[in-house]
């Protein structure tokens, strides 16, 4: 299988990736990717042929290896990184659709600074939902994979010596595993990387929601401080422009006898009104 081509289309992913995403990648890479290619195909490519049983019964040895391995690890293996990288091709293809969708934007309306997507990486909208999303899916996928390789050989270990009683098998037959210490190895490694990428994939996730969800709450409260402060100022100047603008009654000639004597009181009165009319009764 060529896996540059493959290889080529996650590199993409990792400028669009937080920094646990980056994390995540370079261990798919180093610790998965090229350990499957490197040493995991070879340890695994003789199993069936170096599969030997003490018997000569045709067809015994392979009913036994098809019994104990319904199905090989490293394909096991293969399938499982396929799966568990398909999702973060989801992630191109939305940055895709946003980019030709920026690009039809700009042909209708010109290129005059008016942008649809202000930044068309950044998680935002429906790309902030299809990257939680294939972080979910991922860590699905690895727990799936070791739930069905902890089902199909338990304890993730292979035995020294298998015995067989599958028909055509005469009787009890003990079969011999290639190199069964190093194959153990080599699961149990295989099995660290993936609850350390089941790890990684949701600390990322709970990372974009807790910072998501900081974000709404700073929103929200400088909306509130703002509004509080824009309540405040219109009740200052609801009240000062109330005291300013008192109604008085000014320019209103009142007449009185000779024997009218003017009340003290009302020189000694702050209010403008009462000077206004002070000064016209003077």
């Amino acid at each position: 299988m060529n896996w540059g081509i493959f290889e080529g289309l996650l590199s993409g992913v990792n400028k669009y990736s937080t920094a646990f995403g980056r994390i995540w990648l370079s261990v798919v890479f180093i610790f998965r990717l090229l350990v499957y290619l490197v040493a995991a195909e070879k340890v695994w490519g003789d199993d069936h042929k170096d599969f030997d049983c003490n018997t000569e019964q045709p067809g015994c040895p392979n009913v036994c290896f098809d019994h104990y391995f319904p199905v090989s690890h490293i394909r096991l293996w293969a399938l499982q990184l396929i799966l568990v990288t398909c999702p973060s091709l989801m992630v191109i293809m939305h940055v895709a659709y946003r980019e030709a969708k920026e690009k039809r934007f700009r042909e209708k309306y010109g290129d005059n600074g008016r942008r649809l997507f202000p930044d068309i990486g950044k998680k935002r909208g429906g790309l902030w939902w299809t990257y939680l999303i294939s972080l979910l899916f991922k860590a699905a996928v690895d727990i799936l994979f070791l739930l069905v390789f902890y089902i199909i050989y338990p304890n993730y270990t292979l035995p020294l010596v298998v015995k067989c009683f599958q028909p055509p098998c005469p009787n009890i037959v003990d079969c011999y595993i290639s190199r069964p210490t190093e194959k153990n190895i080599f699961t149990l490694f295989m099995v660290v990387t993936a609850c350390i990428c089941i790890l990684l994939s949701l600390i990322e996730a709970f990372y974009l929601i807790g910072k998501r969800c900081k974000e709404i709450l700073e929103a929200r409260s400088e909306r509130y401080h703002r509004h509080r402060s824009g309540t405040l100022i219109h009740k200052d100047s609801s009240s000062l422009s109330s005291s300013q603008h008192e109604p008085c009654e000014v320019g209103v000639q009142v007449f009185h006898g000779t024997d009218y004597k003017p009340v003290t009181a009302s020189l000694t009165s702050s209010s403008p009104c009462a000077k206004t009319k002070h000064e016209k009764l003077g």
